[in-house]
């Protein structure tokens, strides 16, 4: 499980189980990579996310 597993978001809890380190959208997200150097690699969502519902 990742962050994503707590998320109200049937969108982001289909990829809870995803072996990748997935955040939610939030200030956080951002702190880490800020501070180690690394960059950000953003997901604006995918064909299977239904939006509106």
């Amino acid at each position: 499980m990742n962050r994503l597993a707590h998320e109200a978001s049937p969108c982001l809890l289909q990829h809870a189980a995803n072996p990748v380190d997935w955040w939610p959208w939030l200030a956080e997200a951002f702190e880490e990579p800020r501070q180690s150097g690394r960059p950000v690699l953003l997901s604006a969502g995918d064909s299977s996310c239904h939006w509106g519902q």
